[in-house]
């Protein structure tokens, strides 16, 4: 077996729009196509005993045991790895069920094996590990799961979110809030646009820079609390020796020394009874910071108060990682027995986190006297942790209803004091029931991004959801942080669709982010260029913060690719679905690029519309699909279906007695006659009338647009290089014209050529290509096309000839032109700016020279060369 390609599916795609996180493997089973399950001897029962807990997969059968019954009676192996795939992930505590296999298409053998995943990266590797495994049951071969399983697990704990963070953006979810992680780390960017907010770990766009800054500096804080008459405990700031054994003097012991920068209890020592411990402890602290707080040490219990939007919220007790001795086992020995409690796991996928042994372990031993082989007394508790973090396997208990009035006002002042919205405040006392300032307890710090684990899963008590508050505080009640999305795919329209449906946004007064085949656009400027109609370029404009309205292009590439990068639109508008980009990706018919494209309108926001194309059969199918409401337009009002629909009170938009009009259910809006329309060429350009439709009626939808700023738009788009690049823009020379267009398969040719068919121009030459991953017969109908439409052709090749030879392509076009016209006039010049300098050295009277440009803003700028070149020469000589 091989695996020749993985792609990492994140947004709504081919195989689901539900399931948005999936692998998309492509396998090559080769000499294993021809061995199924049942034919491989012992096979099932090697499965049964290296993943006996496959008997849940109930697979198509729909019991339990259905997948082990698929393998006996003989099922292939990519079937086989997708099982394997979705439970080692399980096991590594990913819990994953969705998966699929399908042949690709390409050739007998090859098949794509779909899984969900938690984690990328662990994806990935399962995807390599179940093939491993798979051959090794094949082979017979002994295998080790477990390395698997740990390797899965690390890079689970190494790139998913923290559950401080996690917890946050999953509640953002259950809200309709949208979220994008904007690093591998805990910046996350919740809602879209200008209405976005951002949070890393527990600190939130909202959460002042100052008390951050406060709060990180422990004796600036000591400071301003105590001057406000908070309880805490007594200490200095020292940078020496010297300085040590005054604080020794001064205060006694038992001693706190902590770094006075320092986070998450790291440099921290407590409980120190004398010199040797305190210099340890000094040196200890200073690896974290230069000056170190030294402070009487405060009995009692270790409490965490969190305070959100300074509002009192919970609060815990916690617990240090310990070991309680039996008299029996050594200390090595109890912390085994404690990690096989099942709430214990690794890193953060249980409630608690497995006990481990490292220096502060050590240290902690070495003070009191102990190694890991004492075997303490029965009844005493070992503190193996300086800190209570349920990281390093601490336990947490709530006691948020014993919390005394007294002291939710002090915590919530406290709050108030170092200006932290999101605080955590960690206070020694023997009890929170009575007011901290009464019994002798202490508020040791402030925390800036406190962690939320001990609050969301203590060990015992009610389990709070503290991240609801940090939601609402961001998004109050009725906003979910969302703008408005225009999602546009189809073959062919697509770009002036989207440009024209962005220009009648701008002129509504909306602050418009789109994405095109030919860059990527902030309120009009040019962010980013080239082919961008993918998941990326889409994310680029949800992540902008001047955004308020998004339009964007979504080509078939991004999507069989990567998906979509959002989850939900408000419109999404499909153009027309023919012939294009077959035999790729594992599309070989146009039933399955219809499939493609539908991924856009089942994206749509039930209270949104899917603007649909009646005139063509396969998108007004995808209307049976969708759980949205949905608009139709179409060239003729007299198509039954808007008649239908129309009379079902629906909204449309069509082209009638040379207007383009919007149905409403009986009644009719003339929005504009398409002569006034320049992007039309005074209805020359039927493709264009056809694009204008969607891109009204997707505007229409929104209340904030009215008829009046859609027809100030179409008055105003006029098709130029600027505006629409690559789509109709003619170029004036002074005996010839050029007339650049981005036609690149046969629908779109046949479009361009009814448009020039109604040009008055003595003689009609055509620049013509074919794109090299294109089927033989495609190319060809090019060919077909350009005969029937163009009195001389020039050939040409693209740029990236995309696996074919020059010669390959150029014989494909001539063996179309020649089926229709034998005789036709054929010029090759497979380079594009050599064929433009061509038709300039060698101009005809009055020709109009039709370019199918590859490479759009590479074609513009040689024709702008030329046409500054011609006015800067004198005329030259002209071939009749």
């Amino acid at each position: 077996m091989k695996i020749l390609e993985i792609k990492v599916l994140k947004g709504p795609n081919y195989w689901s729009v539900r399931r948005p996180k999936l692998i998309q493997m492509k396998l090559d089973l080769e000499e294993l196509e021809h061995q199924p399950t049942n034919n491989i001897p012992g096979f099932i029962d090697r499965l049964k005993k290296l993943l006996p807990s496959l008997y849940e997969h109930r697979c198509s059968e729909g019991i339990p045991g259905g997948f082990f019954s698929r393998v006996e009676e003989g099922t292939w192996m990519g079937h086989v790895i997708e099982h394997v795939a979705l439970e080692i992930m399980t096991m590594a505590g990913m819990d994953c069920g969705f998966g699929r296999t399908r042949g690709t298409g390409e050739k007998k053998g090859v098949y794509y094996v779909i899984f969900d995943y938690m984690e990328e990266d662990a994806g990935i590797y399962a995807a390599h590990a179940a093939v491993r495994i798979a051959q090794a049951l094949v082979d017979g071969n002994n295998y080790s799961l477990e390395e698997d399983i740990q390797k899965m697990r690390e890079i689970r704990e190494e790139t998913r979110l923290g559950p401080s963070t996690g917890c946050i953006v999953e509640e953002a979810a259950k809200r309709g809030i949208p979220f994008i992680r904007l690093n591998k780390q805990s910046l996350v960017q919740l809602g879209y646009g200008v209405n976005q907010k951002r949070i890393r770990a527990t600190i939130a766009s909202t959460t002042s820079n100052i008390a951050v800054d406060i709060a990180g500096d422990k004796e600036e804080t000591k400071l301003l609390l105590e001057a406000a008459e908070i309880p805490v405990p007594r200490g200095t700031v020292i940078r020496s020796e010297i300085g040590l054994d005054e604080a020794i003097n001064k205060f006694g012991y038992p001693l706190v020394i902590k770094p006075i920068d320092g986070n998450h209890g790291k440099g921290n020592t407590t409980n120190i009874i004398n010199r040797v411990q305190a210099l340890n402890a000094f040196e200890a602290a200073k690896e974290y910071s230069r000056s170190v707080i030294v402070e009487r040490f405060i009995t009692g219990f270790d409490f965490r108060c969190l305070v959100i939007n300074y509002k009192f919220i919970c609060a815990a007790l916690r617990t240090p990682a310990s070991v309680i001795g039996d008299g029996k086992l050594t200390i090595q020995r109890l912390i085994g027995e404690i990690n096989k409690d099942p709430r214990r796991g690794y890193g953060h996928e249980k409630v608690l986190t497995q006990i481990t042994v490292d220096q502060f372990t050590q240290k902690m031993l070495d003070d009191a006297g102990y190694s890991l082989e004492t075997v303490p007394k029965k009844g005493e508790r070992v503190i193996l942790k300086p800190t209570a973090n349920l990281s390093t396997g601490g336990t947490s208990i709530d006691v948020t209803d014993e919390v005394h009035p007294a002291n939710i006002f002090m915590f919530e002042r406290i709050a108030k004091i170092i200006g932290l919205d999101i605080c955590g405040i960690d206070v020694m006392a023997v009890d929170l029931k009575t007011p901290v300032t009464e019994n002798g307890g202490s508020v040791l710090e402030v925390n800036a991004a406190p962690g939320f684990r001990m609050h969301i899963e203590p060990s015992k008590g009610l389990a709070r959801n503290v991240a609801e508050p940090v939601v609402e505080m961001l998004f109050p009640k009725g906003s979910a942080g969302r703008i408005p999305i225009i999602a546009v795919t189809g073959t062919n329209g697509k770009t002036t669709t989207t440009r024209l449906t962005a220009h009648i946004a701008k002129s509504a007064g909306k602050k418009v982010g789109y994405t095109t085949s030919d860059g990527v656009y902030i309120q009009n400027q040019l962010m980013m260029k080239g082919d961008c109609t993918g998941p990326v370029s889409s994310a680029f404009v949800l992540k902008d913060p001047t955004v308020d309205f998004a339009i964007l292009e979504c080509a078939r590439g991004g999507i069989l690719k990567a998906g979509l990068a959002f989850r939900n639109c408000e419109v999404a508008i499909v153009t027309n679905v023919a012939a294009d980009h077959m035999g790729l990706g594992g599309i070989n018919t146009v039933e399955q690029m219809a499939k493609v494209k539908a991924v856009l309108p089942e994206t749509v926001f039930p209270h949104g519309y899917a603007v649909l194309n009646a005139d063509d059969d396969l998108v007004y199918a995808m209307k049976k699909e969708l759980d949205c409401h949905v608009a139709l337009f179409s060239m003729d009002e007299n198509n039954p279906r808007i008649k239908k629909h129309c009379a079902e009170g629906g909204l449309s938009s069509v082209y009638e007695n040379g207007f383009i009009s919007i149905m409403k259910g009986t009644g009719k809006i003339r929005v504009m006659d398409v002569k006034d329309i320049p992007l039309t060429y005074e209805g020359k350009a039927i493709h264009n009338i056809q694009n204008c439709l969607p891109a009204v009626m997707a505007a229409y939808l929104f209340r904030d647009i009215t008829i009046e700023d859609i027809r100030s738009a179409l008055s105003s788009f006029v098709p130029s290089p600027a505006q629409t690049p690559g789509r109709l823009n003619f170029f004036q020379f002074r005996h010839f014209t050029m007339l650049a267009d981005f036609a690149h398969n046969p629908h779109g040719l046949r479009l361009l050529c009814d448009f020039i068919s109604k040009l008055d121009y003595p003689l009609r030459i055509g620049v013509i290509s074919g794109t090299g991953d294109r089927r033989d017969e495609d190319i060809r109908e090019l060919g077909e096309i350009s005969a029937q439409c163009f009195d001389e052709i020039i050939i040409r090749c693209d740029k990236n000839l995309r696996g074919r030879t020059a010669d390959e392509i150029i014989s494909l076009l001539k063996e179309g032109i020649i089926k229709v016209n034998p005789d036709m006039p054929t010029t090759t010049i497979a380079n594009e700016n050599e064929a433009l300098e061509y038709i300039y050295a060698n101009p005809r009277h009055g020709a109009l020279y039709t370019i199918m440009c590859d490479v759009v803003a590479g074609a513009l700028d040689k024709i702008r060369e030329l046409k500054e070149r011609e006015e800067s020469e004198k005329p030259l000589a002209v071939t009749h």
